[in-house]
C-alpha cells in the first residue's frame, strides 16, 4: 500500500521521538503489504478500530493513535492524524 502524507509521521516523530520505532514499524508493514479489505488489515493489526470511514490504529501498546482513511481498491492510506492517546481522547481530530 502507498502512504499519503509521510509528513504527518515526520512531524509527530519530531515532537515525540520515542514514537519513532513503533511508527516506522507500522509504516513498514503497511508499505510492504497489499490489504484488500478490513479483515486482512485486522489480521495484521489486531488493535485497529473502525470509526466511521476512518481506521484508528493503536500504536505502541496504545500510547499513540494513528487515524487514517484507507482506499483498499487503490491501495492508498491517507494519514489524517497521528496523536498521543490523550490528544486522541480530546476528539479534535474528528473535525
Amino acid at each position: 500500500m502507498k502512504i499519503i502524507s509521510h509528513k504527518a509521521l515526520r512531524i509527530f516523530i519530531e515532537e515525540q521521538p520515542q514514537a519513532a520505532l513503533p511508527l516506522l514499524g507500522w509504516r513498514r508493514v503497511i508499505e510492504k503489504n497489499r490489504f484488500t479489505n478490513w479483515a486482512e488489515l485486522r489480521a495484521a493489526f489486531n488493535t485497529i478500530d473502525k470509526v466511521g470511514e476512518l481506521a484508528v490504529f493503536n500504536i505502541s501498546g496504545n500510547k499513540y493513535r494513528l487515524v487514517a482513511y484507507i482506499r483498499f481498491e487503490k491501495q492508498i492510506v491517507y494519514i489524517k492524524a497521528v496523536l498521543t492517546h490523550q490528544d486522541y481522547d480530546k476528539g479534535t481530530w474528528k473535525s
